[in-house]
């Protein structure tokens, strides 16, 4: 791809531009860690549950990385600025879409469905509309610059969802979206598209297979709650013998396999892929992805069980809750600007190194420290440790896999890239969601199975109503739910004892499962280069 530096009297232009590209990343970001604070006001006020809320998370997610390749291919097709600007529009739609949706439905077509299409767009264009607007000296600093935006977004995501929701409500968050969306069309007619030096033919049946696999993986993770890992649980569907999990999982591993032999067959026969097989073997480039991938695997699974221990088992208003992830903010964004800043010399292999270190000793701390009985600051060291962690993660992943590949494909990692780190933020979600479920579930039924003061018949009931996984529940909302159904008080108070205790082991087990990510990542660092990316190489950054 060829690059024209802006002139010294375009200076003010390139600014606009790169606050422009900065404010569409940040968007990105935004919508992933701003709604998790309000889970439980959301899912009252649309009338869903957390295993709903939880559908709606990993589904927007999913959908970027379902397109995110595709979306990089029709970038190079039509122009990377017109994707950008039609992902926009499809963006700022489903921003509107979800801030007046009545119900899970169309929450999930706006938010998980447009707006996920929509950045699938909008992603892989912002990496090549970068090396197409600033000279190669100076990427490195703007790509550090959008990546900081994104950095600052999952860190301000938390409160300004909190202080929405408890002062005005979830929905203006989607809302002020389309204000900043029209805001970022009118600023992006100043960018230069540099035209391509070919045009791409768009794989069609990559694109299917691709698309079809991710999307099987993650929807049979994201129904382990309710179907069962591996034996179908009472009253859910059975694909001979098995959970159709088992049969959704495998059927999507095995498209992704034939995927990537479709694109060694296109690649022999002279046909351009819409993924080069040969990215497979660049070692720096899948030591990044691998690192993209279990980073957003245990920052996604906690931004999601944190924000429900705060909401739902203590019961906070949003913006306390928000409130509380504030350390993870700060030291997320100290880490990502900061390390950087004052050692740019850094190994990128220690870096991540100790990010890892970090995001694993909070993930720890929470766990040893969470019991019936904790209270609300029990968050704010592992709060600390994990947005540290993350931080240190950032700093370095962009740069370790952007050097990792000549300039002209720098679009094409990008959307590679995007579709590694959305596939982890939804593994991440589905499974410390479905896990969280199972445990809450049997620990629940274990404990008012042993308590005498349920009677058997209660107790039988339960087993029935919740075989498919019990629902993660406030006090307020199982007492509501208790006198509803007629309980006496000694069921009442039995029950409520039972769901304090679960809720715990859910959480506890979720957050093991995100510190068992994080250590395995430990064993792919050596993928990492030891010294940073040398500028020098021949068409690499």
């Amino acid at each position: 791809m060829t690059a024209k530096a802006p002139t010294a009297g375009k200076a003010k232009d390139a600014r606009l531009i790169l606050l422009t590209l900065a404010a569409g990343q940040f968007l990105m970001a935004l919508d992933s860690s701003v709604m998790n604070v309000s889970i439980a006001t959301v899912a009252e006020d649309i009338g869903t549950t957390v295993a709903g809320m939880q559908g709606a998370i990993t589904a927007y997610t999913l959908v970027m990385a379902m397109f995110m390749i595709s979306g990089g291919k029709v970038g190079a097709l039509i122009g990377r600025r017109r994707a950008f600007t039609i992902g926009c529009v499809i963006y700022g739609c489903g921003s509107f879409t979800t801030s007046i949706a009545p119900n899970l439905a169309i929450l999930m077509l706006g938010w998980s469905f447009l707006e996920g299409v929509g950045a699938a767009l909008i992603l892989p264009a912002i990496v090549a509309l970068v090396a197409s607007n600033f000279a190669v000296e100076r990427r490195p600093a703007a790509y550090g610059l959008v990546a900081a935006a994104a950095a600052i977004a999952i860190g301000l995501g938390p409160l300004i969802g909190g202080v929405a929701t408890t002062f005005f409500s979830w929905r203006w968050v989607f809302a002020g979206e389309v204000v900043v969306v029209l805001v970022i069309l009118v600023l992006a007619r100043r960018a230069a598209d540099a035209p391509p030096e070919h045009r791409p033919r768009i794989d069609l049946v990559g694109a299917v297979l691709s698309a079809v696999g991710i999307g099987l993986f993650v929807y049979g993770l994201l129904r382990t709650s309710e179907w069962g890992w591996f034996l179908p649980k009472a009253g859910a569907p059975s694909w001979f013998a098995l959970s159709p999990v088992v049969w959704l999982m495998l059927g999507g591993l095995l498209l992704v396999w034939f995927f990537f032999r479709w694109e060694a067959r296109l690649v022999a026969r002279g046909t351009e892929p819409l993924v080069d097989p040969e990215f497979l073997h660049n070692r720096q480039l899948t030591g990044g992805l691998t690192m993209f991938l279990f980073q957003y695997l245990v920052q996604m699974g906690v931004f999601f069980v944190v924000p429900l221990y705060l909401s739902v088992a203590l019961g906070l208003s949003a913006i306390k809750t928000g409130v509380l992830i504030l350390p993870l903010s700060i030291s997320l964004l100290a880490s990502a600007i900061g390390i950087p800043k004052f050692r740019p010399d850094a190994s990128p292999r220690r870096v991540v190194k100790l990010g890892l270190l970090a995001m694993l000793a909070g993930a720890l701390v929470l766990l040893a420290a969470l019991d019936a009985d904790s209270g609300a600051a029990v968050v704010i060291v592992p709060m600390l440790l994990i947005g540290l962690g993350m931080g240190a993660l950032a700093s370095q992943l962009g740069a370790v896999t952007v050097s990792a590949v000549p300039d002209e494909q720098s679009a094409e990692v990008g959307g590679i890239q995007n579709t590694v780190t959305n596939l982890g933020a939804s593994i991440g979600t589905a499974v410390a969601g479905s896990i969280l479920i199972t445990v809450l579930t049997s620990s629940f039924l274990t404990t008012i199975e042993q308590n005498p003061a349920i009677p058997a018949e209660v107790t039988s009931q339960a087993n029935v109503k919740l075989a498919g996984g019990a629902p993660f529940l406030s006090d307020a909302q199982l007492t509501t739910a208790l006198d509803e159904a007629g309980a006496n008080s000694a069921v009442t108070q039995a029950a409520l004892d039972a769901n304090a205790t679960a809720r715990i082991d859910g959480l506890r087990a979720a957050l093991a499962i995100l510190a068992l990510a994080a250590l395995t990542a430990l064993f792919f660092t050596q993928r990492i280069p030891a010294t940073q990316p040398g500028a020098a190489r021949p068409g690499a950054r």
